[in-house]
């Protein structure tokens, strides 16, 4: 249609820019190691945590679901798509979290915008938000009629200075929204210090849990628990497409608070309810991470010593905390070029820039996992060392 043309010429921009987007394509089940692209590499790039997607536990149960229940509900879950899986999962939910209440939303982008837009209804709430909290909040914020107050990044000084602010203390409702692990720099959030001002102010908090559950914390409960402070946070949002390595979010909190969502969060009324196998694959998650221990200590066992390895060779890690451990680089062309010698070298590690990133914090971000072995990450950390001084980047 020629009233598309315009497409052609915004694509040839993004291309000009470095911000063209071609996905890369799995041949072979997303694993540790896996072919992309028609290549066998060492998969440094996937949420896949605690490598659940081929758990034969978890496939199990999967097949066993669909056997039960069929493929899917074919209804939204206020209508007719709620099945007994689902208020159990919700039940375990909970408990995982250490709340009185859960509900399993379509995404973890919709479980966070679907929040924001629920609880920040009028022009007289204040969202705060850190700068550098993962778009599904940015979005949320977006679609909340609230003020919108952003503090520096885990700048304590400036969420003070905020939350002391006349607008933000005469605000009828007030929520401060933060990522838990962030998901480009791999550090975790200044929680206790976050809770201390927000209990002073009488601030409602939400932590997005999405990297931290299933990864930190006691039998991966989050960061709540990583700070043990059960009890201090009002709402933990947690996604199911990273460590329990299917598809879905979900908002715990108070019983209340789950009534109301159900009722009123746009993204739960509107869309379909996940099939059976999901919602089985997350039960099966979740006795995994109870009755598996090995698999979160191998993980952090792989994570520490990747980055000794990465930190020898010279890179640049930041400030990760977690098995997200981005090698700085600091310019678009010079990460992307990183990117594709080492898919030449068998390691596929994604290059990330703007807008995901700011310019001159362009870096590629590796995530290790429970499946990686030793081998594995001594030749991504050999090639990474061989490509990175080959560029100049060390």
């Amino acid at each position: 249609m020629k009233r598309l043309e315009f497409l052609k010429q915004e694509v040839e921009t993004l291309k000009t820019e470095s911000r063209f987007i071609q996905p890369h394509v799995l041949h072979t089940a997303q694993d540790a190691v896996c072919n992309i692209d028609g290549k066998e590499v060492i998969n440094l790039t996937s949420n896949n945590y605690l490598c659940l997607t081929t758990h034969p536990k978890v496939k199990a149960a999967a097949v066993k679901a669909t056997e039960d229940w069929g493929i899917g509900t074919a209804a939204v879950r206020t209508i007719i798509g709620t099945t007994t899986m689902h208020e159990e999962l919700e039940r375990k939910l909970a408990g995982f979290k250490g709340t009185q209440a859960a509900l399993v939303i379509q995404s973890g982008f919709t479980s966070n915008t679907a929040t924001c837009q629920s609880l920040m209804t009028s022009p007289e709430d204040v969202l705060i938000s850190d700068e550098l909290n993962h778009a599904s909040i940015i979005d949320g914020g977006r679609l909340a009629k609230a003020k919108k107050k952003i503090y520096r990044h885990s700048d304590m000084k400036h969420l003070f200075e905020i939350l002391n602010d006349p607008e933000v203390r005469k605000a009828r409702r007030k929520m401060l929204v933060t990522d838990g692990v962030f998901s480009m720099d791999g550090d975790i959030a200044n929680l206790p210090d976050i809770v201390e001002l927000c209990e002073k102010n009488d601030v409602i908090i939400m932590v997005d849990d999405a990297h931290a559950s299933g990864v930190i914390g006691e039998q991966g409960r989050g960061t709540v628990a990583h700070f043990n402070l059960k009890g201090k946070v009002d709402i933990q949002i947690g996604t199911l497409s990273k460590a329990f390595a299917t598809i879905g979010g979900y908002v715990a909190g108070t019983s209340a608070l789950k009534e109301y969502m159900q009722s009123v969060a746009r993204p739960f009324l509107f869309s379909s309810a996940h099939p059976p196998s999901v919602i089985a694959t997350c039960l099966a998650g979740l006795d995994v991470l109870y009755n598996e221990p090995q698999l979160l200590k191998k993980l952090w066992d792989n994570t520490k010593f990747f980055k000794e390895e990465l930190k020898k060779a010279g890179f640049d890690t930041g400030r990760s905390e977690t098995p997200i451990t981005p090698v700085m680089v600091g310019d678009t062309k010079k990460a992307k070029d990183l990117s594709a010698m080492l898919f030449e070298e068998g390691v596929f590690a994604l290059a990330i820039g703007f807008p995901t990133v700011a310019p001159g914090k362009e870096r590629l971000r590796t995530i290790v996992t429970a499946g990686h072995e030793i081998k594995d990450l001594e030749k991504a950390a050999a090639a990474f060392k061989k490509c990175g001084k080959a560029l100049g980047i060390i």
